[in-house]
């Protein structure tokens, strides 16, 4: 098999060539460790590495493996992790230069328990700025550039996260998505990704050093070449929150469904929120009809019992009623001069982001109150079918817009220009309700561009979108590297 081939293989696949004696960890980090070289200071995705401990864990795989004993699922598999999350002895800094000088005492549960399965951790990915952007860069590390195209973003904040397993740089992700943080950059970058449901995998050691406690509306999981590696990540993934184990365990249900003609499908392509790209809506459309040809049971009079433009309003005061708590006193107080030089009548994305960041907690409350009405809008959305599907963003990867603020800024959707800000709303279709969402490649547009599709399910059924997903992927195809990094 060509090494170009073989950076390519899922970590499934990795693991059952390692096994089967085909290549060795040494090797097939070897491989990884020599395309870092070559793609990785153009794309700028790997911003951490270490690899001398890379090292120590493949040889000890190799040695494990001639005395006959595994690992686990991940036995010698190198891998990385987005840079928020603490690995012992490196650094995590979330793109802040302030927090420039933090090396983790500890690693995070998550990420232990990738080790623990047998991975080989080379490194670290690149995120933006507190991990709030749809695009990546900071001032540490720079920016990380879409391997379809170097002029666009590859999402965020996972950013970096998809741009490697994208170039064949690492064979499995840790990501974590508040806004479509997981989603959005396998959407541009044409990956798999999977925000787990709210709570099921433990978000300890993922966060910056003045916040411990569980951040709501965040969620950490994986980014993958493949739907079986996403159910191979959440298996290994799923667990309560440290403090809770001794008396929680968390076992996420399988699917009853195992064909595509086994399931009922909804669809929501279109929202009076956020408009999406045509050529995006045409990808998904064309995935939707391959799906119903297979024998899935389209049902496009499926529909949520709610208020498109109420339930945006809820998500966002949920949401940064949550990042504001994280934010630098420096930073909230200027959203605290905004919220007065504004005014309570002013409905730009500017406004309503200074409002919910210093809301009071009776207005968080009521806020909060108002999504568990929609989760249970939901519950009965998902009693007539068993999956919902949606775009991840209003359009493909966009150009680097590094000199606006994020309130100022837009993109380009239809040839107009559109609100940057409006596509919060297709994170929020799974983050307010607190539900799982699996990203899968669906196409590409005429400039070339990926395009995901974003399939949301009940709560905890998260094995059911990795599973439809899955089946999608046999119907459309998979996972395909971008030109010219074979």
């Amino acid at each position: 098999m060509a090494a170009g081939d073989l950076a390519f293989l899922s970590a499934t696949e990795m693991a059952a060539a390692l096994r089967a004696r085909q290549v060795s960890a040494v090797e097939l980090l070897d491989l990884h460790l020599a395309r870092i070289d070559r793609f990785n200071p153009s794309v700028n995705a790997i911003v951490v590495e270490d690899r001398e401990g890379a090292r120590r864990r493949a040889a000890a795989a190799d040695a494990a493996l001639a005395c006959g004993e595994a690992l686990g699922p991940l036995h010698g598999v190198p891998i990385t992790v987005k840079e928020a999350f603490d690995v012992e002895g490196l650094p995590t800094t979330w793109g802040d230069p302030a927090l420039r000088g933090n090396i983790a005492a500890r690693t995070a549960p998550s990420v232990q328990s990738l080790l623990d399965a047998g991975a080989v951790l080379i490194g670290k990915s690149n995120v933006p700025y507190l991990l709030s952007d749809w695009q990546t860069f900071n001032a540490i590390h720079g920016t990380t550039r879409n391997p379809w195209d170097p002029g666009a973003t590859p999402g965020g904040s996972s950013g970096g996260a998809a741009a490697a397993l994208a170039v064949g740089m690492s064979a499995l992700e840790l990501g974590s998505d508040i806004g479509a943080s997981i989603r959005n950059p396998a959407h541009y970058c044409g990956v798999f990704g999977h925000k787990p449901s709210f709570g099921v995998v433990p978000q300890a050691g993922h966060g910056i050093p003045i916040a411990r406690t569980p951040l709501d509306v965040l969620v950490c999981g994986p980014l993958a070449r493949s739907a079986e590696d996403l159910v191979l990540a959440m298996d290994l993934l799923a667990a309560p929150e440290p403090q809770d184990a001794p008396g929680w365990q968390a076992r996420l249900p399988r699917p009853a469904q195992t064909r595509l003609s086994d399931f009922r499908v909804g669809v929501l392509l279109g929202s009076p929120v956020c408009a999406v790209d045509d050529t995006v809506v045409a990808c998904l459309e064309n995935a939707i009809a391959a799906i119903a040809t297979a024998g899935a049971r389209v049902d496009r009079s499926a529909r949520l019992e709610w208020d498109l433009a109420a339930f945006h309003d809820t998500y966002l005061r949920v949401l940064r009623g949550a990042t504001g708590a994280l934010l630098p006193e420096a930073d909230h107080a200027a959203l605290e001069q905004d919220v007065i030089a504004l005014g309570p009548q002013d409905g730009s994305y500017r406004a309503r982001v200074a409002r919910a960041a210093t809301q009071s907690h009776r207005a968080w409350f009521q806020a909060s109150e108002e999504r568990q009405r929609v989760r249970d809008a939901f519950a009965r959305l998902f009693e007539t079918v068993d999956v919902l599907l949606c775009p991840v963003a209003a359009s493909a990867a966009f150009p680097h817009d590094q000199d606006r603020p994020r309130w100022a800024r837009t993109i380009t959707v239809n040839g107009r220009q559109e609100d940057y800000n409006d596509q919060l709303f297709w994170a929020g279709i799974a983050s307010l309700p607190n539900l799982p969402a699996t990203v899968v490649p669906a196409g590409r547009t005429p400039a070339g561009l990926p395009v995901g599709l974003q399939i949301v399910g009940p709560y905890l059924q998260d094995h059911r979108t990795i599973a439809f997903g899955r089946l999608v992927s046999e119907v459309i195809g998979g996972f395909v590297p971008p030109p010219g990094y074979a």
